[in-house]
């Protein structure tokens, strides 16, 4: 046999070590994202496509205080887990910046001056109310997540949810907390709270609420039970009187046999209500579940609002995580980090911790007291979201102004409606 040349021996060699087996790949991350392509030439070295880019090191996120993951309370215990746990599985660090909720330096006016000044300072997700969602979003400074994710196919998500998360049919945010209008009451005087206006009539004991709310949202969620229109056809403010004064004639009957008073103009906003009733100076009022459920008052329980026939219905709003950067590779990873965040198994603990109306029935379902989970299942099958800015900014100051006049005995309920709806054509 013919000996091979030994020259030749050694270039086989060499190209064999230059083409050798490459390693096998590693176990699949429970998130898996787009490896980079690979681009092959032997006996050249393996290379990055020149299009290719590795996925972000990092993540931010924004949020405000009462979700600071650093804060050192259970809830905030459970957030930081969280995050943790998706930094390590994706390889990445998610970082944290807290900011207020509103004004200078706030999330809407962070968002805005890093939008202009600079975008790739611009925070991943954000979360934010629903409220400043959509001021957000419609000036520009947010991307819906859209046909970028199925989260909100799941059958499980209650309608108010739904109604938060979108947004002239794009959606803008994937919810994780609802806060709706509730009735608080003190459970040693008030053996069973009143379900409909009727009954509210026979109490014994003053109801509170803030009568002076610019918003009005509480005689909102009346006139709205009551089957009230918030647009007309063509979609502008509007107030149907005739439906308006029987809410009103519900204030009114209440002022007579002391269930209400005049004393009411002087509330402002739920918080002033809250401390009445922590302080013991009220037995019962109408709040936001985040107070009592915040809270958990031994000596309280909570139940729906009173409405015209006893039919369970409320107003409520939320938080949810949105997109605010304008990259790609990050929008795709921050999606996941949002999916990741308003996971059912994860929202379980989250929100009894926090103290926050389950945005999904599978969360609800979840949670340890029986009776408080039927209570607050019927809140959040009844809730819808309470209208858009544009809507609240046009019938809040005629509502606030009628409910203060008919308290105050300065207009019956009926001239006070109509008042109130004239008001809303006027130049």
């Amino acid at each position: 046999m013919k000996l091979l040349d030994p020259i030749l021996i050694l270039l086989l060699l060499s190209l064999a070590a230059c083409g050798g087996v490459f390693p096998a790949p590693n176990t699949p991350l429970p998130f898996e994202y787009p490896q980079p392509a690979l681009t092959v030439s032997a006996p050249q070295a393996t290379i990055l496509s020149p299009t290719a880019s590795p996925h972000p090191q990092a993540l931010r996120i924004w949020l405000p205080s009462q979700f600071d993951p650093s804060a050192g309370t259970t809830a905030s215990d459970f957030l930081q887990a969280r995050l943790d746990q998706f930094g390590k599985r994706r390889g990445i660090k998610v970082e944290v910046r807290i900011k207020a909720v509103g004004g200078p330096g706030g999330l809407l006016d962070s968002l805005t001056s890093t939008s202009a000044a600079a975008s790739l300072a611009l925070p991943d997700l954000v979360a934010l109310p629903r409220d400043l969602l959509e001021t957000a979003a419609l000036k520009g400074l947010l991307h819906p997540f859209d046909d970028q994710t199925k989260a909100m196919d799941a059958s499980d998500w209650y309608d108010y949810s739904q109604e938060l998360a979108r947004l002239q049919e794009s959606l803008f945010g994937l919810p994780f907390a609802g806060d709706a209008l509730v009735l608080v009451y003190r459970s040693k005087v008030i053996s069973v709270p009143p379900a409909d206006w009727a009954t509210t009539l026979k109490s014994s004991n003053p109801l509170f609420f803030p009568a002076s709310d610019p918003q009005a949202l509480f005689t909102l969620a009346m006139y709205q039970a009551d089957g009230g229109a918030v647009r007309d056809d063509q979609s502008r403010p509007y107030l149907d009187p005739a439906l308006l004064s029987e809410v009103l004639a519900f204030y009114a009957g209440a002022r007579e046999v002391g269930v209400m008073s005049d004393g009411l103009a002087q509330y402002q906003s739920s918080e002033q209500i809250w401390e009445d009733f922590l302080d013991n100076r009220a037995d019962w009022v109408v709040a936001w579940s985040s107070s009592y459920l915040g809270n958990l008052p031994v000596d309280a329980g909570i139940a729906p609002i009173p409405t015209p026939d006893g039919k369970p219905f409320t107003l409520v709003t939320g938080w949810l995580w949105a997109l605010a950067s304008r990259q790609s590779d990050r929008q795709e990873l921050a999606i996941e980090l949002a999916e990741f965040l308003t996971d059912s198994s994860f929202l379980v603990n989250w929100t009894a911790a926090a103290g926050y109306l389950p945005v999904r029935s599978s969360v609800l379902n979840g949670w340890p007291d029986p009776s408080l989970k039927v209570v607050l299942n019927q809140v959040a099958i009844s809730a819808r979201l309470y209208p858009t800015s544009d809507i609240l900014s046009s019938l809040g100051a005629p509502l606030q102004q009628a409910t203060v006049e008919v308290l105050k005995v300065q207009k019956d309920p009926v001239t006070a409606a109509q008042d109130a709806a004239a008001s809303l054509t006027k130049p």
